[in-house]
Parts: C-alpha cells; sequence; structure tokens
C-alpha cells in the first residue's frame, strides 16, 4: 500500500505534466492536419486538372502504396489480387515460373528461382535483372504487374530477356509455365547421410520435416551417419514454421525473439523437449539467397551449437512483417519487429556468417556475378550494430581448398560442390564424432581440414 502523500504526490506531478503534454500533441497534431489538408489539396488539383479523367480509387492506393514505400522494401499495401497471391504462395500452388522476385530502381531483380521449377531448370540465377517480359518492357512499372505478367496458364510459355552482372549482353530465356505446386520439403539419401531440402517455410513443414526424416530412417532401416539441411535459396516464409523446423534439431533452449517499437513488445519462442535426429551431426547448409526464415533456422542452430553453418553469407533480411486485414479482400502487410537469435543477434543487414565458408564451385558463374543481399535494397532497415565491409568483403576471398577446375568437377561427377563437401564432411567424421566435444566442433574440425 501506498501512503496518502506518495499518491498526492503522484498526482500532482501527473497534473504537472498535462499543460506540456497536451501541447505537444497539438503542435503535433496541428502539424499533421496541414499535411493532411496539402494531401488534399493536391488530390483535387489531380482530380480536376489532370489532362485525363483520374479513378479516385487508383489515386488513393497509389497514395497508399508511396506512404508505405517510404518506409522499408518489405511494407505494402496488398489489394485483392497480391492477398490471394499472398494466400496462394503460403498455402497452395499457382501457375508460373518459379522465382521470387524484389524491384530495385524500376527494374525487376530475381532473388532466388525456387528449387525444381521451370526457373531454376532454365538456369535463373540470383542477381539477374529481368528487363522485358515478351518483348515488353517492365522498367518503370509495379512489381506486382510483373509478377502477375509472369504467371499464367500451365503450358504457356513466355521470354524473360536477362541482364545477368559480369556478362556483356543481355540473353533471352523462354520459360514454360508450370503449376508450381508448393511441396516445401524434399529428402535423399547420399552415401548413409540423409539430405533434406526445404525451398519454403509453407504450411506444415515442420511436419513435413519429421516425416522426411522418419522416411530417411525407414529407407536405411537405420539411424543416417548424419543430416545435412539444405536451405539454399529458400526466401523464407511463415515464422511458425521456422520455429517448428528449429525444434525438429533442439532438445530445448530459446530459438528466436522477436522484439517491436517499444522495449515492453519481445516476444520469445523454445524448443519443446525431444530431437528427432537424437543428437546426429548436421549441417546446414544457406547461401546469399537463404532469407529470413532460412536464417531464423541457421542463427538458431548456429547459436545452440547444434549444427555447423556452411555455405555462403546468407541474405540478411531480419525483420519481421505482419499482416494486418484491412477488408475480407485487401491488407497491409507491415514491418513490425525485428528478430534475433538466441545469442542476442539481429541478421539484418549482415546475414548469417557460415562456420565454414564453401564457394558453390560448380556454377561457372559463382566469381563473376556479385551476390545480391537485403543491404542492397534501398531503404532497408539499418542493424543496430552495423556490419563493417571488411567482414562482408571475406565473401569474395578465395579459399585454397577449393580449387577444383571444371574438369576436375565432372570427372568426380560433381554438379553440387557445397552439398558434395558437406556430405563429404559428415562421411569423414564417421558417425559418433572422434574429436573431443560436440558432434558440431568435430565437424568444424573436419570440415577445415
Amino acid at each position: 500500500m501506498k501512503s496518502p502523500l506518495f499518491r498526492t504526490a503522484l498526482a500532482l506531478g501527473a497534473l504537472a505534466l498535462v499543460p506540456v503534454t497536451t501541447a505537444a500533441l497539438a503542435e503535433a497534431e496541428g502539424s499533421n492536419y496541414a499535411a493532411l489538408d496539402e494531401f488534399m489539396d493536391v488530390f483535387q488539383k489531380v482530380r480536376s486538372d489532370y489532362v485525363e479523367k483520374v479513378d479516385d480509387e487508383k489515386l488513393i492506393r497509389g497514395a497508399i502504396s508511396g506512404m508505405l514505400a517510404s518506409l522499408d522494401p518489405h511494407s505494402s499495401f496488398l489489394d485483392a489480387s497480391d492477398f490471394s497471391n499472398l494466400r496462394t504462395q503460403t498455402e497452395g500452388s499457382y501457375g508460373g515460373l518459379g522465382l521470387s522476385v524484389t524491384q530495385e530502381d524500376g527494374v525487376v531483380k530475381v532473388i532466388a528461382p525456387t528449387a525444381d521449377t521451370p526457373a531454376a531448370r532454365a538456369g535463373m540465377k540470383a542477381g539477374d535483372y529481368i528487363t522485358h517480359l515478351d518483348g515488353e518492357l517492365v522498367y518503370g512499372g509495379t512489381l506486382d504487374e510483373a509478377v502477375e505478367k509472369m504467371r499464367g496458364e500451365p503450358g504457356t510459355s513466355i521470354k524473360l530477356t536477362v541482364v545477368r552482372p559480369g556478362r556483356d549482353a543481355p540473353f533471352d530465356v523462354t520459360i514454360t509455365r508450370e503449376i508450381i505446386d508448393i511441396k516445401p520439403v524434399k529428402w535423399e539419401i547420399k552415401d548413409n547421410i540423409g539430405v533434406i531440402q526445404i525451398v519454403s517455410f509453407s504450411a506444415d513443414t515442420g511436419a513435413d520435416v519429421r516425416s522426411a526424416i522418419r522416411s530417411i530412417d525407414k529407407a536405411l532401416g537405420h539411424k543416417p551417419t548424419g543430416y545435412v539441411l539444405d536451405l539454399r535459396s529458400n526466401p523464407g516464409g511463415l515464422l511458425d514454421e521456422a520455429v517448428a523446423v528449429s525444434d525438429v534439431f533442439l532438445e530445448r533452449g530459446e530459438i528466436v525473439s522477436q522484439r517491436g517499437r517499444h522495449k515492453g513488445d519481445i516476444e520469445r519462442y523454445y524448443a519443446k523437449s525431444g530431437d528427432d535426429t537424437k543428437g546426429a551431426p548436421v549441417i546446414v547448409l544457406v547461401d546469399s539467397g537463404s532469407a529470413s526464415a532460412s536464417e531464423i533456422v541457421a542463427g538458431a542452430l548456429q547459436d545452440q551449437h547444434r549444427a555447423l553453418i556452411m555455405g555462403e553469407r546468407s541474405f540478411g533480411k531480419g525483420s519481421v512483417q505482419t499482416l494486418l486485414p484491412l477488408s475480407q479482400t485487401t491488407a497491409l502487410r507491415l514491418t513490425t519487429a525485428r528478430y534475433y537469435t538466441p545469442s542476442g543477434r539481429s541478421v539484418q543487414e549482415g546475414g548469417i556468417k557460415p562456420d565454414v565458408r564453401v564457394p558453390q564451385i560448380s556454377d561457372p558463374d559463382y566469381k563473376t556475378r556479385p551476390k545480391f543481399r537485403e543491404s542492397d535494397l534501398r531503404r532497408h532497415l539499418i542493424n543496430e550494430i552495423k556490419t563493417d565491409d571488411p567482414a562482408l568483403e571475406e565473401d569474395a576471398k578465395d579459399d585454397p581448398r577449393f580449387a577444383m577446375t571444371a574438369e576436375q568437377l565432372k570427372a568426380k561427377n560433381i554438379e553440387d560442390f557445397q552439398l558434395y563437401y558437406a556430405v563429404q564432411t559428415i562421411g569423414r567424421l564417421g558417425g559418433e564424432p572422434k574429436v573431443a566435444g560436440s558432434s558440431t566442433e568435430a565437424l568444424k574440425k573436419v570440415a577445415a581440414k
């Protein structure tokens, strides 16, 4: 119980603040009203004086889109078509090419092609610029318009004109649309090692990973030597599924936290008891196309010392978007928080740095093609602890361990060097760690040889 004197002092203190607060609010509201008046003046002038009659709804939607475009690259207004597309990407299937794209300076830029889709099979790569669709210039249009043109009836074709950094001239790629059936998890066995590839974090991805582990065990008749979790070119998806996938490999501990605008806006996610792999060695493959939910999984397993992260530095999208419905057919996708790995790291801009950097030397363009990441996007959120340029420049340094020629790769029938190296690393470990320490530390020592 507080004393009457304390309560009186508290009340007087609160009253003393009222005039200041009211004055500040009045000043802020006055500024806002002036800005809104200016907006309405422009709106009315366009309606009355523009050379052609303009639809009011089009003007208002344009104003909303412009407002959100001033924030960050991941906040946007979703009209009926966009809202439907988003639901399709996370829940169902659609007719298209299988590309994750963004827009940079009015040009469509590829974040990553989805594995085993027409775009991937046609050789599209992260960082490619798409300048024309069926000969029509897409520069200056909206990203939604370009995406709508690339989607269509399965069996129909579209010609993409592509500019690839490192090549002298643009080139055309004709791709036949297919049903992009979102099957987020695939698995195979290589040399007694379970390889689980996650294409996207859509509904039931966590359950599908658990199912893949059971299927690998059943196919072998015993537990494998270890697992490779392939998150390369995975643009992310649902936060809950990233948590579910991490939980498959973790016995306990924090997976991720998200922190909003205010100090009290913190939400933490923890692993439940039970590691489906029974502590088997795990390597996680990432590259510059591994974003968002992929980075949550990689960051959690890295910080918990549960897996060795191998490949290239990830994309660096450390923000959380909340879908806020405005009506039955429209919504606001708004950046509302940053997420942090268990050790308190934000991957925004810097991404997840692999424990062992392994270039994809089986890709003939890997040296000349620049890597495209969150830090390349305009108006991207700045990391509170800025990642310095020298740390990012390490990505371009050559490692003498990975100096195989195209002929040597072909002789060994190596089409995917990063996956080959991950499988070989677990194979050299030989099941139970032969080096003191955890399986992850043992893997790190084996991989460094």
